[in-house]
């Protein structure tokens, strides 16, 4: 495998309304900290919080990413993001199309 395909992620990130996901990706595109995101509404999601069973709608995220830029794009989305403790995930990516990730590396700083 090339040094190519190395240093890439995706990143899960759910919020709660499409209107705070759209804001928070057109941040993190206009600060060039993604090269673009996904927004899936309708996401359902189960979990406990503060000791109690939560049942929510919510709305999952999928950006496209270097992985030396994860700690600007994990502070971004923690500071504009409602939740006390937002989802923010990274994976590694380990195959990819040389193609799209020429142009995630353009795109981002």
């Amino acid at each position: 495998m090339s040094n190519k395909k190395e240093g890439f992620i995706v990143v899960l990130m759910t919020a709660p309304t499409e209107v705070i996901a759209e804001s928070i990706g057109k941040a993190m595109l206009t600060e060039k900290l993604i090269a673009c995101m996904n927004i899936s509404s309708g996401s359902r999601s189960l979990y406990v919080w503060e000791g109690k069973l939560c049942d929510e709608t919510e709305v999952l995220c999928v950006m496209k990413t270097r992985l030396e830029l994860f700690d600007k794009l994990k502070d971004r989305i923690i500071e504009l993001h409602p939740y006390k403790v937002p989802e923010i995930i990274a994976i590694d990516i380990k195959v990819a199309s040389e193609d799209y990730l020429d142009w995630v590396a353009e795109v981002t700083i």
